[in-house]
């Protein structure tokens, strides 16, 4: 699963999570920092990624259109990059599964 970390996560963590999440990248990277949700919903949704994020915008844009893309919901707050990589390492298998559940649009982390 490829996921797409919001621009509140750290691109820093892209190459920790890479054994776990192949291909992850994050919006910086991609030009889309500066870029508004629907932008980035799209590139996920026209690229394959599991949008990963901190806030309720994406949730919000899964309930008026669905999945693709999917969205994982970190409920943890603001964290240090470290915590927020342990946290999804921690979640990995819960993740995987949300990955193959084709009924499933977000995905709540907590």
């Amino acid at each position: 699963m490829k996921l797409l970390l919001d621009q509140n996560l750290s691109h820093r963590m892209l190459v920790e999570l890479e054994p776990a999440f192949p291909g992850s990248n994050q919006v910086m990277h991609l030009d889309l920092d500066k870029a508004g949700d629907k932008p980035i919903w799209q590139y996920a949704k026209d690229h394959g990624f599991t949008i990963v994020t901190l806030d309720s915008d994406f949730h919000e844009l899964a309930t008026l259109y669905g999945a693709p893309p999917k969205i994982i919901w970190l409920k943890c707050g603001n964290r240090p990059k470290w915590y927020v990589l342990n946290f999804l390492l921690k979640h990995q298998q819960q993740i995987e599964g949300f990955g193959q559940d084709d009924e499933a649009a977000v995905l709540e982390v907590y």
